[in-house]
């Protein structure tokens, strides 16, 4: 856990690249937030490119087709973890795919134990079944 969702605009990347990101996606948050590899609920989108809308919020960051957004609903993270978290998943990106720092956006949603069920119908944060 946590569960990621990732966005993309349709026809930018193949399937390789697709899943080349989602693993590199992986792989950053199990460094970042110390959780086991097998702790893997990903969600990927394709969007047509005028579904997608990401703007630079003033900051003058110029965008290409290449965008990627990463959606991270997880349990509460220290601020040095998110920042981490943040410059891992630039770094694994740009380096696997190719993808730049100005095309990535990232956002990370808090919730608690009682927010999650992996299936069963229990709450396994409450019951025990995981720590």
């Amino acid at each position: 856990m946590p569960l990621v969702m990732i966005d993309t605009i349709r026809g930018r990347y193949d399937e390789t690249e697709l899943r080349t990101i989602m693993d590199a996606v992986q792989d950053a948050v199990v460094e970042a937030f110390g959780v086991p590899e097998t702790d893997r609920y990903q969600i990927l989108t394709q969007h047509e490119p005028f579904e997608l809308v990401a703007l630079d919020t003033g900051l003058g960051i110029e965008r290409s087709e290449r965008l990627v957004i990463v959606r991270l609903a997880s349990k509460q993270r220290t601020q040095d973890a998110k920042v981490q978290l943040y410059r891992l998943l630039a770094e694994n990106l740009n380096d696997r795919v190719g993808v730049e720092g100005n095309d990535l956006v990232v956002s990370i949603t808090e919730n608690g134990d009682a927010d999650w069920s992996f299936g069963h119908g229990t709450a396994q944060f409450l019951t025990g079944e995981l720590g």
